[in-house]
């Protein structure tokens, strides 16, 4: 057999360690040359610029800046209706009558702290109170003479119920509040302060004359000089002690409305509260005699009944005499309003109606203040306009 030409070839001999004589290098192969590619990757560069990544990026912002922008719209209107149904309800508790007549010195709507005059479904007019049980007092009432048995033969007898059918005068509401007990504030009654309509003129020559004696009316400086006093606890109660004490204004009342469900003795206790606080402070002979004494007996013995619901009317009326006459409406069920009592001794009245026109503590100093603004609008007008003006408005 031939053999084949490779098979007698012998492997290549490979080379072997170098002599230990003999020091080994290397020589490493040199590197390619880079070439530069748009399509190279692998690079840094290339690795950081992943387009799905960016593109997932835009879209969460966007998404998110809609999400944002869409609840900024929801939560805008939510608050532009919410604002707009409180507003609702504040005009159907206070509604303002666009129509109130520009000629009545109560109602001008470009006066700061001006009662706002509105009417009611029956054309009355009425001023907001602020509170959702009693909403609203009429601008003017109308009360009988009360205390005229008193010069009769038969004088009324305190704690027995009459009908009062002396002929009517007219009361224009001066200011009104609500007063509060308790550090928390419990609201106990609205009162409101009505003066004679025809008794105004008095009480605006006195007050005027008392700041400028040749005036008829009082300048801003002047009325603010008088508002200071007349909010002054000393200079105020001395005022209005001075005043009543000469029957200025002849005629007043204090309208209470009850604002929750009482009774006559709660309230009495009240009242005799305020009178013994305020009685000596009072000038005059003062309150320490057997006459006082014997009036306090007749005025507790009015309140000697009993329950008073909510929203029912308590009269406190003071003739020109200072007498004191208190009446209760209970509702039409109970003949309405009549008289329950007088109390013919002026101090009673006086010490009492001192606890809510001035002093360190009244029994409602919301009432006290809008009284105040009340005079204040008396006098910046000329003495005896103002009843010329308010008693063409009666209904």
């Amino acid at each position: 057999m031939l053999g084949s030409p490779f098979s007698g070839r012998q492997p290549a001999p490979q080379p072997g360690p170098l002599p230990p004589s003999l020091p080994q290098t290397s020589h490493p192969a040199p590197n390619p040359p880079l070439k530069r590619s748009f399509r190279q990757t692998g690079t840094r560069a290339v690795e950081n610029l992943n387009l799905r990544n960016i593109a997932q990026s835009s879209a969460d912002y966007h998404r998110n800046k809609q999400i944002f922008l869409s609840c900024g719209i929801v939560a805008g209107i939510v608050s532009f209706i919410y604002v707009s149904y409180r507003i609702v309800l504040e005009i159907k508790k206070n509604p303002i009558q666009a129509d109130a007549d520009p000629s009545n010195p109560l109602s001008d709507p470009n006066a700061p702290n001006r009662k706002i005059i509105v009417h009611d479904e029956n054309g009355n007019e009425i001023v907001p109170t602020g509170h959702s049980v009693v909403p609203s007092f009429p601008r003017t009432i109308s009360l009988p003479s009360f205390t005229g048995p008193l010069d009769a033969t038969e004088p009324v007898q305190p704690g027995t119920i009459t009908t009062a059918a002396a002929p009517e005068t007219e009361y224009t509401l001066v200011g009104l509040g609500t007063r509060t007990v308790t550090f928390i504030g419990i609201s106990v009654y609205v009162v409101g302060f009505y003066i004679a309509t025809a008794d105004i003129a008095a009480l605006q020559s006195a007050l005027v004359k008392k700041v400028n004696p040749i005036a008829t009316t009082l300048v801003p400086g002047e009325r603010d000089q008088l508002r200071n006093e007349l909010l002054d606890p000393a200079e105020g109660a001395k005022l209005w002690d001075e005043l009543l004490s000469h029957n200025i204004p002849a005629r007043t009342a204090f309208r209470v409305i009850p604002v929750r469900d009482t009774d006559f003795h709660h309230l009495r206790d009240g009242f005799v509260n305020a009178i013994k606080t305020r009685g000596p402070e009072l000038s005059g002979k003062g309150v320490d005699d057997e006459a006082f004494g014997e009036a306090m007996k007749q005025f507790r013995a009015v309140f000697n009944r009993g329950k008073v619901p909510k929203a029912k009317e308590l009269i406190l009326a003071r003739d020109d005499k200072g007498h004191l006459s208190i009446a209760f409406d209970g509702g039409k069920k109970s003949g309405g309003r009549q008289l329950i009592g007088v109390v013919p001794d002026e101090r009673v009245s006086r010490a009492l109606w001192l606890n809510y026109l001035a002093g360190k503590q009244v029994a409602s100093e919301p009432a006290r203040k809008s009284i105040v603004e009340g005079i204040m609008e008396f006098v910046e007008r000329p003495v005896g306009t103002v009843a010329s003006m308010v008693v063409p408005l009666a209904r």
